[in-house]
C-alpha cells in the first residue's frame, strides 16, 4: 500500500511529516510518498544521520506551500505547485492509496472536492473525527465541513459514518445517533425533526441501525458509535469536548503534584495515569477522516507531532484497505430523499 503524505502541511512540518512518514513506513511496512521541497527533505534526513531514503520512500517534489493565512477556496488553484495540490493530484492520477495532510483544513477539503472528486450522489464530504467515549469512542460526523446542513446532507453523513464505524472500527451493527437537546422524537429545530424522520425510516428498512435523539452527556458515555450532526454544531461539541479534556488532564496533574504523598500516588498510579492520558490524546488516532470524497483523505491535526503523523498514516491504510468507499458508493441510492419530501422540507 502506497500513502501519499503533504510533508508541508502543519505547524512542525516538513521534520514532523518526514520524520512520522519513516516511522509508519517502518512500522506498518506501508510505502510512503514525500510530497515536498526536495532539499528540505534531505537535509532533515542528513541531520538525523541518514545519507538517502530508505526502501520504500520517495520524494515527489514540490515547490510551493500553502499557507494557513491563504484563501482556502483558491489557494490550491493559484499554488498548482504546492504540496497540497500535487499529493491530492497523484491520489487523483492513482500514484498512491490515500492522501495525509495536516495543512490548512479549507483548503484540503476544497481541494479534495474538486480535483479528487465526490462519490457519485453524495452531497457534501464531511469531517468524521474518532472521538474518546466512555466505550471505546465514536465518530463524530460533521465536525465543521459544513456550517449549514439539510435532512438530506445529515442522512447521508449517518450512513457514511455508519460505514466508517463498521468498516474501520470493527463496530457490528454500529449503533448511530442524532445530536439533540432532548432524547424524545419530536425535540429541536425544524432540521432534526426532518432528519429524524429520515434516520427512523433508514433503520426500518435495515439500513443503519439508528437508536434515536442522543443529548451530549450521553454521546460522551458511549451510548452510540456515531454521533449524527451539522458541522457548525458538530465543531462546537468537539473543541469543548478538547477544551474539557485539557482542562481534566491539567488538573490531575496538579492534583498529582501537589506534595509528596500524592506524587507518592503518582508513582504508584503511572500505569492507569499513562492509560487515562492516551484516551484523550488526539495523537492516538491520527487524523480525521474526509468522508464522502472517492479516495481516502486523512486530515491531520495543524500540531501534529511525529507519532501523531504515523498514525494517521496508519488511520490512512485502514480507510483505504477497508472496503468504506465501495459500501457506501453502493448503497448511494438509499441515502436520498424523494422529490415529495424534498418538497415537504422545503415548505
Amino acid at each position: 500500500m502506497k500513502i501519499i503524505v503533504d510533508a508541508m502541511g502543519g505547524d512542525n512540518a516538513p521534520g514532523a511529516a518526514v520524520r512520522g512518514a519513516l516511522q509508519a513506513a517502518a512500522d506498518f511496512g506501508c510505502e510512503v510518498i514525500l510530497v515536498a521541497r526536495g532539499g528540505d527533505l534531505m537535509r532533515i534526513l542528513e541531520a538525523d544521520g541518514m545519507k538517502s531514503l530508505p526502501a520504500g520512500v520517495e520524494i515527489a517534489h514540490a515547490d510551493q506551500v500553502v499557507e494557513m493565512d491563504d484563501n482556502p477556496s483558491t489557494a490550491f488553484k493559484e499554488k498548482k505547485n504546492s504540496s497540497l495540490t500535487v499529493a491530492l493530484g497523484m491520489l487523483r492520477d492513482g500514484q498512491g492509496d490515500a492522501v495525509v495532510s495536516a495543512g490548512s483544513t479549507g483548503a484540503l477539503l476544497s481541494a479534495s472536492t474538486l480535483m479528487v472528486k465526490r462519490i457519485r450522489g453524495i452531497r457534501r464530504a464531511a469531517l468524521a473525527p474518532v472521538i474518546p467515549t466512555a466505550k471505546d469512542g465514536a465518530v463524530l460526523i460533521d465536525c465543521g465541513a459544513n456550517v449549514e446542513s439539510t435532512p438530506e446532507h445529515l442522512l447521508q453523513f449517518a450512513f457514511m459514518g455508519s460505514f466508517y464505524a463498521e468498516r474501520v472500527l470493527r463496530r457490528p451493527e454500529p449503533r448511530v445517533g442524532l445530536l439533540n437537546i432532548g432524547t424524545e422524537e419530536g425535540k429541536g429545530t425544524q432540521l432534526r425533526q426532518l432528519t429524524y424522520a429520515q434516520l427512523k425510516k433508514a433503520d426500518q428498512e435495515g439500513r443503519i441501525h439508528f437508536t434515536g435523539n442522543i443529548e451530549g452527556r450521553e454521546a460522551i458515555l458511549g451510548h452510540v458509535d456515531v454521533i449524527v450532526t451539522d458541522g457548525f454544531t458538530g465543531n462546537i461539541f468537539l473543541k469543548t469536548f478538547e477544551g474539557a479534556g485539557l482542562f481534566f488532564s491539567g488538573e490531575l496533574r496538579n492534583i498529582f503534584m501537589h506534595n509528596w504523598k500524592t506524587k507518592l500516588s503518582a508513582c504508584l498510579l503511572r500505569n492507569e495515569v499513562k492509560a487515562f492520558r492516551q484516551k484523550l490524546d488526539s495523537r492516538e488516532v491520527g487524523g480525521t477522516a474526509l468522508l464522502g470524497i472517492s479516495r481516502p483523505v486523512i486530515k491531520a491535526h495543524g500540531s501534529s507531532d511525529q507519532y501523531a503523523i504515523r498514525n494517521a498514516i496508519r488511520q490512512a491504510m485502514l480507510c483505504a484497505s477497508s472496503g468504506l468507499i465501495d459500501d457506501i458508493s453502493e448503497n448511494i441510492d438509499f441515502m436520498h430523499i424523494s422529490a415529495e419530501e424534498e418538497n415537504l422540507t422545503n415548505n
